[in-house]
């Protein structure tokens, strides 16, 4: 069997999942600089599976790769979602819809 090289980060438990499939792995431990880097592309690359396939379970893996990132930064889950309820609570949310169009003077619209 050939094989397959990835450059990518993973959860927690895919080696341990990959090795009970009766595969070998080879992984490696990021240091912080490393992480920072990856978890940014992972966020990216979820966002990109999300845009194809729009479901429930990609946008978990997006939520959790948020909150990956906000840990990564220093900022706990908790302090994560208070920021989002005071932007929602001072701004509004995306409930109703809005497209913003256009804006200028009364005289220009």
């Amino acid at each position: 069997m050939a094989v397959k090289s990835y450059d990518k980060l993973v959860r927690d438990k895919i080696p341990e999942i990959i090795e009970a499939s009766g595969k070998k792995c080879v992984t490696s431990v990021l240091s912080e600089e490393e992480y920072l880097k990856k978890i940014d592309e992972k966020l990216a690359e979820e966002l990109e599976e999300y845009y194809k396939d729009r479901n429930l379970e990609e946008l978990a893996d997006l939520v959790e790769v948020i909150y990956a990132a906000a840990k990564a930064r220093g900022y706990t889950t908790e302090e994560l979602e208070c920021c989002r309820r005071k932007k929602a609570d001072e701004r509004g949310a995306f409930e109703k819809r809005i497209l913003l169009k256009s804006v200028g003077d009364d005289t220009d619209i």
